[in-house]
């Protein structure tokens, strides 16, 4: 039985070699890469014009990467007097120890769901909400705190970007290497992975592999493609993913 670790680098290369430490074959193929984002220059300006006591929304590690970098080239620091949150556990743990402020992030699955259910975000009406992500995404979020009357605005930090594989030579190869198991973070690369196989690999082994992915959401998503097996681990963060593989 061999792992086939989707999720971008660094993370998917920090899973497998724990994997591998662990006894388990793994091997990481990433969907995707990044590069900075077109408005990340202009966050600390943006940041700067925000109010005491408005909203910064951070919506993942890469987020923060790329973010702390801006502001660093800048001379600037995250300012003390906003409220941050983060999707899950690891960003904001990671947002924490970069900025040394309180970063609130909800318990359990790192969704703009659980994020939304956070009791200090029910009335943010006259809040600014400043939404740091990747390029494109859900728009939940921001629908959402617009409809409780704050007032939203995005900041590109980073671009995913897919990396192209030739889909029939990529197949052969990860069936060759006995790959039964996959594990993929978001919905994204789930369909580029369904799009990158052929139908023949598609139905006589990509489907048929266990999957591993990190909220209910992509479990459906999954089950409406056509996988039966699929488990749905804790939340995002490596630890959760090498509980729901073992």
């Amino acid at each position: 039985m061999t792992i086939l670790v989707t999720r971008p680098s660094p993370s998917g290369e920090q899973l497998v070699s724990r994997l591998r430490q662990r006894g388990l074959a793994a091997y990481h193929a990433p969907l995707i890469a990044f590069t900075p984002g077109r408005d990340v220059a202009t966050l600390p300006d943006r940041l700067a014009a925000c109010s005491p006591g408005d909203l910064v929304f951070v919506l993942s590690q890469h987020v923060v990467d790329y973010a702390h970098h801006a502001l660093t080239l800048r001379g600037a620091v995250w300012p003390p007097a906003l409220h941050y949150y983060a999707i899950g556990r690891t960003t904001g743990l990671k947002l924490h120890t970069l900025s040394s402020l309180p970063v609130t992030y909800p318990p359990g699955s790192e969704t703009s769901e659980t994020l939304l259910c956070l009791p200090d975000l029910q009335q943010v009406t006259g809040k600014k909400a400043l939404i740091l992500r990747g390029n494109g995404g859900r728009e939940l979020l921001a629908q959402t705190l617009a409809e409780r009357g704050a007032e939203v605005s995005y900041c590109e930090c980073y671009q995913r970007s897919p990396i192209h594989y030739d889909g029939s030579e990529q197949s052969a190869h990860w069936q060759r290497m006995g790959v039964s198991r996959l594990v993929v973070t978001s919905g994204e690369m789930l369909q580029q992975l369904y799009t990158l196989v052929p139908d023949y690999y598609r139905t006589s082994w990509l489907l048929r592999c266990n999957l591993v992915v990190v909220s209910e959401r992509l479990a459906t998503l999954a089950r409406r493609l056509g996988w039966q097996d699929v488990r749905v681990a804790d939340n995002a963060d490596n630890d959760a993913l090498i509980r729901a593989l073992q």
